[in-house]
């Protein structure tokens, strides 16, 4: 006979991987408490048994025995660890004594990627910035999407009214500077994108690739076209001027189509071919093909945006699917109707441009938040408002801003920092203490954001697998216990408000707000659905979603056109100019990379090295270097040793680098796997004084460098 008492403990959990924008569904089988499988969930409506690497490294994450769990503080070049209402009360009182000294501006704040895929830290952590009070907030925003969302504030009146591909239903699918098939979409939640994809083709449809690297997703493309980094806008205004010619098919809600005509009127097919590289016959043949198309969706992601024209960018792909007819009607682009909405309930800001200026350079804010690539102009130079303190939440600005080796010394010039993070990376070895929340496997979770941007409405509510230890924190309770200690620091009372907006537990938030949509129902009516609630594919939602004042669309906005204007006006200067000796470096992701901050996972590292930088067999061999040499690049900013690659892949003068590696380059970080990894930071090279025309969103691809053997020469 079996004794019952030691039977294994067998059950299976179903969560949400928020490990990228993808929000795959998972299926977890335990035993004894132990992950014996991670598998993508067949019966999630959204990703529909979708998974990637990086789910399954979930449990190397929660494993890891360099993820902090406990507070620590430095001590010369070691870490103590501290109880957590004396880490709280430390901090709290260094904060208040910074800005008793500097101001509230004296206070600056850094918000990573991470914070937009945890729940607790869109409840509580922007509350925690808003009771710091300072102008100085930064985010990886201004070096990814803020085009993006600045024009959809300024087309649709709200930041994230991002209309995404309805990529189930469409004919035609054109993508510039975009990789799902590496990133699983972005700003557009896509999970199964290589099913959609041959879904996409057995129904008959079209799939057009613009890129300057035939990635993981030209490859999967009906056809890929090469562009010229940072030449996007003139092949996008080309086309936009084509199809004005062929016919605008504007809803009656639009305004500004006859000024748009006007201000793209200079930019001919012809003159994009001479600044791009991308024929003008190409160029107007796919223009007409958008026009006249059922149902067709053009879509632009980072590469666009990461570009000194990325708002302008951004706009002529609006007006394209706008002025096409493509705008708000299945197959097209449209907008989602979340089960928490985020935009009607205005539980978002719309945004807004302007404001106020940064101290140093006066970059613009957008949506209460400053430009990244200044963070460091605004640590070294002096005067009222000079950041003398940090709070980064969940971010590592070192490896992923501009100029990033300008940044790690200004950091270390700092009165205090505290980081709010599991790791000490290149970013968070600066800080005094280190406050690190829970694991994502040991957190509840509901994507407030990418329901918001997903291809299909849904509503999952996500378990947290494993009990929260008791020594342990949540980033909401670590936001609100700091939060309340920094009030009193000040020598404040908390107040009735205070108190409630931090002592709600996020999980009350979500299902408050779930009763007042379209479920009709709270967290336990959504999670006892596994995979969650089908709410149906995307719905025509305009004009009544509109966030603008009038509730129309003016194409005309004042802040694209004057760019556009701009344009046109030195239409004769074309691209950046290069040296005779010159090529153009853009950036890459990988399927198992995220960012700076899943090197510690040896099982998603392991394989082929995915560092090198890829350089055209020709561009090589004008210049006596082969496949696997040891190359010097050097930029304006900096320079950078690392292997290369040659590739044929990447168009001629033009090289890539991914992002995020480089961790060894940098002593007292302390993650032990990914300083042995090989490979070098693209963001060593990157320029901060280059920034987007309009916004200041940071400048990262098309950045010229130079390329020679061996190890770089005394600086120039």
């Amino acid at each position: 006979m079996n004794d019952s008492a030691t039977d294994p403990v067998e059950r299976t959990a179903y969560i949400t991987c928020v490990l990228c924008e993808a929000s795959c569904g998972l299926e977890v089988k335990l035993r004894d408490e132990q992950i014996e499988s991670i598998r993508g969930h067949e019966g999630d409506p959204l990703s529909r048994g979708h998974i990637c690497p990086k789910a399954i490294a979930l449990q190397d994450i929660h494993a890891d025995p360099d993820r902090l769990r406990k507070p620590v503080r430095r001590a010369g070049d070691d870490w103590v660890e501290m109880e957590w209402d004396e880490a709280i009360s430390l901090v709290a009182t260094r904060l208040a004594q910074v800005q008793a000294e500097h101001g509230r501006n004296g206070v600056g704040v850094y918000l990573g990627n991470p914070n937009v895929h945890s729940l607790g830290a869109l409840t509580h952590g922007i509350n925690l910035v808003r009771t710091l009070g300072t102008k100085n907030t930064f985010s990886a925003t201004s070096v990814d999407q803020l085009p993006h969302q600045l024009m959809a504030w300024a087309l649709y009146g709200h930041q994230f009214l991002l209309p995404v591909p309805d990529i189930d239903r469409t004919d035609l699918l054109v993508l510039f500077g975009h990789n799902p098939m590496a990133s699983n979409g972005s700003i557009w939640t896509v999970p199964d994108f290589p099913a959609r994809r041959r879904e996409l083709a057995s129904r008959g449809g079209r799939f057009v690739v613009v890129d300057p690297r035939r990635t993981e997703t030209a490859k999967v493309a009906d056809e890929h076209h090469f562009v010229r980094p940072g030449t996007d806008v003139w092949v996008l205004l080309a086309m936009l001027r084509e199809v004005l010619t062929l016919g605008a098919s504007p809803a009656a809600y639009v305004d500004g189509v006859e000024a748009v005509r006007r201000a793209v009127e200079p930019f001919t097919p012809e003159v994009a071919e001479s600044f791009s590289g991308m024929p003008a016959a190409t160029i107007r043949g796919l223009a007409a093909d958008l026009h006249g198309a059922r149902a067709a969706a053009l879509h632009g992601r980072m590469g666009v945006s990461t570009q000194a024209y990325g708002v302008v960018c951004q706009w002529a792909i609006q007006c394209i699917n706008i002025l096409t007819g493509n705008l708000d009607r299945p197959g097209g682009t449209m907008l989602t109707s979340p089960a928490i909405d985020l935009v009607g309930h205005k539980i978002v800001a719309a945004g807004h441009f302007g404001a106020w200026q940064s101290r140093a350079k006066g970059l613009p804010e957008f949506g209460s938040e400053l430009p990244v690539s200044t963070l460091a102009d605004e640590i070294l130079t002096s005067g009222e408002g000079q950041i003398r303190g940090l709070v980064s939440i969940a971010g590592n600005p070192v490896s992923s801003t501009p100029g990033g080796h300008r940044l790690d010394e200004a950091l270390g010039g700092l009165d205090f920092m505290v980081a709010i993070d599991i790791y000490v990376n290149e970013t968070t070895r600066h800080a005094d203490v280190i406050l690190p929340p829970t694991g994502p496997l040991e957190r509840e979770h509901y994507d407030l954001i990418f329901h918001t941007l997903a291809v299909r409405n849904t509503a999952r509510w996500s378990p947290a697998l494993f009990e929260k230890p008791d020594d342990a924190r949540h980033d909401w309770e670590v936001a609100r216990d700091l939060a309340l200690a920094l009030i009193r620091a000040r020598g404040e009372k908390p107040s009735v408000v205070d108190q409630g907006r931090f002592r709600v537990p996020p999980r009350m938030i979500v299902d408050g707000l779930l009763r007042v949509g379209p479920v009709r129902g709270g967290v336990k009516k959504v999670a006892k659905r596994p995979g969650g609630i089908d709410l149906g594919p995307l719905e025509s939602v305009l004009p009544d979603r509109l966030q603008t004042p009038t509730k129309r669309i003016d194409l005309a906005h004042e802040v694209p056109m004057s760019a556009v204007a701009e344009l046109a006006d030195h239409l004769d200067l074309g691209p950046i100019r290069l040296a005779p000796d010159e090529l153009l470096l853009i950036g890459r992701r990988h399927q198992r990379d995220n960012n700076s901050w899943l090197h510690n996972a040896p099982r998603l590292t392991k394989g082929r090295a995915r560092h090198q930088l890829l350089v055209h067999p020709d561009d090589l061999a004008k210049r006596g270097i082969v496949d696997g040499d040891e190359v010097s690049v050097r930029s304006a900013s900096g320079q950078i040793v690392v292997e290369c690659a040659a590739s044929e892949d990447m168009m001629r003068g033009v090289v890539s680098l991914p992002h995020g590696y480089g961790h060894g380059r940098k002593a007292g970080v302390r993650m032990r796997h990914a300083v042995t990894l090989p490979g070098a930071s693209i963001n060593d090279l990157t320029d901060p004084s280059r920034t987007e025309q309009v916004s200041a969103n940071g400048v990262l691809n098309g950045v010229p460098v130079t390329l020679a053997p061996g190890p770089p020469g005394p600086p120039a």
